[in-house]
């Protein structure tokens, strides 16, 4: 089998990295270690906007942005969480993580696959608002699957709480004619009602707008895409939680890098450490959340 290429790309005002492996593609984005595309056989499993735009500060519609120290707005995260920053109202969403540059550390070609590895340090990026001191370190590596691991390192002499997601989204056929395996039987925070927590009887399937918070969530979850005649299988440790998200057409309509239809073709499934689910370390210490992808 030929060795994986590698080769350093600009997109705009973002240096990214293509990946090419067999039949399978990858994108990743410098800033904010955003995969940005994935594909398998020419067909993409991780979805990207058509009106993605490329600009340093901003973070890219599609891929696989990283939403660390927080995830979603910090006001409906735990309150342990929330107190973990001094200005909560003026949080941005998703925490700042994703909007900043890392560090690549090093790509290694190992056995049948490629690794990235990219190194986020807050004592580099210091945030007022939120004084503590972390390490995160992402790696990415490629081989008959699409692997992914976000490891955080307290670096504070202090109890750091924080909640993640690496927030997946994934391109389907049609999101009226798909369904995720997995979640039967499963309890879920309905966000768009009050964040009321309600029981998954079947198998969910998409007929609005829904945006849910998943817990107790197992490691295997995958999208029953029929039309498109393909299975994506999703694998996941050291998370508990996942967030099912599309906008449907209304919230579509104010979305930013987002086509007024683009709903239909795109699925996000998040797995995270968000809700009860958020993570406490102390000094030290230290968590990896990871998911592994891959089509069949």
């Amino acid at each position: 089998m030929p060795r994986p290429s590698v080769e350093r790309i600009q997109l705009d005002e973002l240096t990214c990295w293509q990946i090419r492996h067999a039949d399978k593609e990858l994108l990743i984005s410098q800033q904010g270690a955003q995969i940005l595309s994935y594909k398998e056989n020419g067909r993409p499993l991780v979805w990207l906007s058509d009106q993605a735009a490329f600009k340093q500060g901003q973070p890219v519609r599609g891929g696989v942005p990283i939403c660390w120290p927080w995830f979603a707005n910090l006001e409906h995260n735990p309150e342990p969480v929330q107190t973990m920053h001094n200005q909560p109202s003026s949080a941005t969403a998703h925490g700042f993580v994703r909007s900043l540059g890392w560090q690549l550390q090093g790509i290694e070609t190992e056995g049948n696959g490629v690794r990235l590895d990219f190194v986020f340090d807050t004592r580099l990026h210091p945030q007022p608002d939120w004084p503590y001191a972390a390490q995160l370190h992402f790696q990415v590596r490629l081989d008959d699957r699409l692997h992914m691991a976000l490891t955080t390192c307290n670096l504070s002499d202090t109890t750091l709480r924080y909640s993640q997601a690496l927030h997946s989204y994934f391109a389907v056929s049609d999101i009226r004619q798909v369904k995720i395996e997995g979640l039967q039987g499963h309890s879920y925070l309905d966000c768009l009602d009050g964040w009321s927590r309600k029981h998954q009887t079947d198998e969910p399937v998409f007929s609005a707008e829904t945006d849910r918070v998943y817990l107790d969530t197992p490691a295997a979850i995958a999208i029953i895409d029929d039309p498109w005649g393909r299975k994506i299988n999703l694998l996941s440790s050291g998370s508990r939680s996942a967030v099912v998200w599309n906008p449907w057409t209304e919230k579509s309509l104010r979305l930013t890098q987002f086509a007024h239809n683009a709903w239909q073709g795109m699925l996000c499934i998040e797995h995270a450490n968000a809700a009860e689910d958020f993570q406490a370390l102390e000094s030290g210490e230290q968590h990896t959340l990871s998911v592994s992808i891959w089509s069949s």
